[in-house]
């Protein structure tokens, strides 16, 4: 059977709706500096994604969804087991957190121990498909243990440009795959700024996120994957632990898709982004009534991957939370450890702090009463504990 075919046609401006081939390179729209969005001839793409031919891919992960992602050539797919993560009911972690019909998407079992691999997975086949002979990113962590891996897969070098303070194995594990990796003084916003000039001095490809249009399209899978978990519904609320953003505005993306496609109808899940009171750019613009995000001024959580003090898709996560009828919610530094010890004894999941914020998101949820105890509720658990140091209170190892 020949590999189902990419139906991309083109990009088009997030905000400026402006066309643009997808046959190149591109960054952020010319036009006002803003994400550019894949988009596909979804008439084609449903002649073969149907329920029926998903359900007979069995193999291939992320990559059996062809149709709706970018990579034109099969034999660019770099495929290292990312995507087919599993739904898990967590009735005990959710009684607890006041939402006994708690489902958890297992993303840490994605190669790299993180989510960050699928968005990955698409942005460096499609850099290397379209002629990337190098790429840079900058990483708060997970993010550049995935780029690593794959550039090493598809052959390219690959730069990373990490916080000085991120935990070292983020940093060992991308050195670990042959990255050149650069530790600097400061948060993500200014490594991100020494990438971009990397890319403008060495000719690599810039992969920060939603700067390209691809790692969105990698991202956007998790949201495929949910309403197929779940026989071709959506649940009533998702809770993503939001730092860049990237997967909310991917999975709001994907729900769109499948609904034109008419695998799904017009329901929609309440979108919950869930940021560290430490760091919480979105959920202060959320609450203003804003529809862009200021800068976070000395931004500090132990979850990395929330220290984001400004998103380049701000714009496109708010609109996504409030097309959903959704919130934003922000959770202290205790509360996002005592989440996370909970999963462990209640589900038997060490995941990572992130995923401690989203899950103390419910908490707060139901203690403000937006969250009734019947809903179902999806929380991504974004990756696995063990790439951070360990959590405070922890009970001491005896001796035997």
């Amino acid at each position: 059977m020949d590999a189902p075919a990419s139906a991309l046609t083109h990009l088009e401006g997030s905000e400026s709706g402006r066309t643009y081939s997808a046959g190149a390179l591109m960054g952020l729209d010319p036009a006002d500096e803003r994400p550019l969005l894949a988009r596909y001839d979804l008439e084609r793409a449903g002649r073969t994604l149907t329920r029926e031919a998903l359900a007979a891919r069995r193999a291939g992960g992320l990559w059996r969804w062809a149709e709706l992602l970018p990579v034109a050539d099969p034999a660019r797919r770099l495929h290292l087991g990312e995507g087919s993560t599993p739904l898990l009911g967590a009735p005990r972690l959710g009684a607890e957190l006041g939402a006994p019909r708690l489902l958890v998407k297992a993303e840490g079992l994605n190669p790299t121990g993180s989510f960050k691999a699928r968005g990955m997975a698409a942005a460096v086949s499609r850099a290397i498909e379209l002629g990337a002979r190098a790429l840079v990113a900058p990483s708060a962590g997970n993010a550049g243990g995935a780029v690593a891996a794959y550039g090493a897969a598809g052959g390219v070098p690959v730069t990373v440009v990490m916080p000085a303070d991120v935990p070292a194995v983020n940093r060992d594990e991308a050195l670990a795959t042959g990255a050149r990796v650069l530790l600097l003084d400061g948060l993500i916003d200014a490594c991100g700024v020494l990438a971009r000039r990397i890319a403008a001095e060495e000719g690599a490809f810039d992969l920060s996120t939603l700067r390209e249009p691809y790692r969105v399209e990698g991202k956007k899978t998790m949201g495929l994957e949910l309403a197929e978990d779940l026989g071709w519904r959506l649940p009533d609320v998702v809770v993503y632990p939001t730092g860049g953003g990237t997967g909310l505005v991917g999975m709001w993306k994907a729900f769109d898709e499948l609904e034109q496609l008419g695998l799904i109808g017009p329901q929609r899940p309440r979108m919950v982004a869930v940021q560290a009171e430490g760091c919480a750019p979105i959920v202060r613009a959320f609450e203003r009534g804003e529809r862009t995000a200021e800068r976070w001024e000395g931004g500090q959580t132990r979850a990395g991957g929330l220290r984001v003090p400004a998103a380049v898709g701000d714009t496109l996560v708010l609109d996504a939370l409030r097309a959903s009828g959704g919130t934003a919610v922000a959770v202290g530094e205790d509360a996002l450890t005592e989440a996370q010890l909970r999963a462990g004894r209640l589900m038997g999941a060490y995941v990572a702090p992130e995923t401690g914020a989203a899950l103390a998101g419910v908490a707060a949820l139901r203690e403000r009463g937006e969250l009734d105890a019947g809903d179902e509720v999806v929380v991504f658990d974004c990756g696995i504990g063990q790439k951070y140091p360990p959590p405070a209170g922890l009970a001491e190892a005896e001796r035997a």
